[in-house]
């Protein structure tokens, strides 16, 4: 009876060896699973790096509809505003400042932008100031800077930075420029300076213009022309955001 109890004993914590051995297996297959997760996760293409797809910084709606046009449904693109500080400097560093500072409230993939106006009489000015400028004077007052220079050319410049979410990734930038000059105010004011800039080889101001054809040959249009190959092309491991 005592070796039969005792073969029971023992079959029994061998069973619970083994059901202990099989628990313990399964617990380092999923540590393993979970780890290979987190492996592939960290060394994704960075614009994977969430699945909510791409926040736009800005508050400005015509922004909002000009980038969506743009990427004509290709990037699934929402705007969140978010108070960002006025850096000063060149586009580049404005740009990426910007950047750097949305990521810290945005979990996943964003983009910024920043756009200039360059008087070419002027050196480039006001450049990444147009907005104060555009504030104060008005597209009219913009075209009455002018008017003691002969040069009324200009060029508008946009560049867009794009961060993976991952405050230890590189910021891209894209950019896109497009020659012009400055005019008394033509169209609709309704956005920015686009009454008093004529873009080269055209007769209208971008705020006469068809929005189709703006949005071809545009800063902007431009900058998110390079911003998309980035994003889209399966040779980046992009996915396409489609959801928030």
């Amino acid at each position: 009876m005592a070796d039969s109890s005792t073969g029971v004993k023992r079959k029994y914590e061998g069973k619970e060896i083994e059901k202990h051995e099989d628990e313990g297996q399964q617990a380092r297959s999923k540590q393993k699973v979970t780890e290979g997760k987190e492996l592939i996760d960290s060394s994704s293409n960075e614009s994977k790096a969430s699945g909510k797809g791409l926040v736009f910084v800005t508050g400005n709606k015509h922004k909002l509809e000009e980038v969506n046009a743009i990427l004509g449904g290709k990037i699934a693109v929402k705007a969140e505003s978010i108070d960002l500080p006025e850096f000063q400097g060149e586009p580049d560093f404005i740009s990426e400042a910007k950047c750097r500072e949305a990521i810290k409230h945005i979990e996943g993939p964003v983009i910024v932008e920043d756009t200039c106006l360059c008087f070419n009489a002027f050196g480039g000015l006001p450049g990444p100031y147009i907005k104060w400028f555009l504030k104060k004077l008005g597209p009219a007052g913009l075209h009455k800077m002018l008017q003691g220079f002969e040069d009324k050319s200009a060029y508008a410049l946009c560049t867009f930075a794009y961060g993976s979410g991952n405050p230890g990734n590189e910021i891209k930038l894209f950019r896109g420029k497009t020659p012009g000059t400055i005019v008394e105010p033509r169209g609709p004011i309704d956005f920015g300076w686009d009454p008093c800039f004529q873009p080269d080889d055209f007769q209208q101001t971008f705020a006469e213009m068809p929005k189709d054809i703006k949005n071809k040959i545009s800063h902007r249009g431009k900058a998110l022309a390079a911003l998309s190959e980035f994003l889209i092309p399966a040779e980046n491991g992009f996915q396409g955001f489609q959801n928030f």
